[in-house]
């Protein structure tokens, strides 16, 4: 596994090594012991959750201000532009945003601390996206930042009105959201 650094560098994409042959491919998508000697993050995955979705829909920007959760991020069928936004108030990078193309293709994983917002768009037919989470959901806690908030600026690779939920349509600008000191 090897680190490919982002400009917010709590944020690290991770490219595992992959073994192909005529059979296929094999890799670890995940090893507790290989993440903690290659990042140096000393965290503890509680769940694991796996979404589905069909192109131009964009979930997102989501965090919770109880229970912050770490999630690693991966795609198993599909491509996404997976996309982390620093909402640490006290952080140099505050406001700040990162997005990469995470792909079954390219098998990359996504890191993204507490402290950060996260969201997708689906590029392909379809998109399935596993992720580890550090912490359980706590629906008390849950937010949503406005996916199009113009102090963040994401430049979303949409190629038609992106597929949003009522959640998501009514997201809250991130000057006026609750978030971490």
């Amino acid at each position: 596994m090897s680190i490919v650094h982002t400009r917010i560098p709590e944020v690290i994409q991770l490219e595992p090594q992959v073994f192909t042959d005529s059979r296929g491919f094999f890799f670890e998508a995940y090893n507790q012991q290989k993440f903690t000697e290659t990042t140096g993050i000393i965290t503890n995955f509680v769940q694991d959750n796996h979404s589905c979705s069909q192109q131009n829909v964009l979930r997102g920007l989501h965090y919770q201000i109880v229970q912050p959760q770490g999630k690693l991020v991966r795609v198993i069928v599909g491509n996404i532009f997976d996309v982390a936004v620093d909402i640490r108030k006290n952080s140099p990078t505050f406001g700040k945003w990162v997005g990469y193309q995470l792909s079954a293709e390219n098998k990359r994983l996504l890191w993204i601390p507490p402290g950060f917002a996260h969201g997708f768009l689906v590029l392909s037919e379809i998109a399935e996206v596993l992720y580890k989470t550090t912490d359980y959901y706590a629906p008390q806690g849950d937010r949503t930042i406005l996916w199009n908030d113009p102090d963040i600026s994401i430049d979303w690779p949409l190629n038609a009105p992106p597929i949003l939920s009522a959640k998501d349509q009514a997201g809250t600008p991130l000057k006026h959201a609750e978030i971490f000191d």
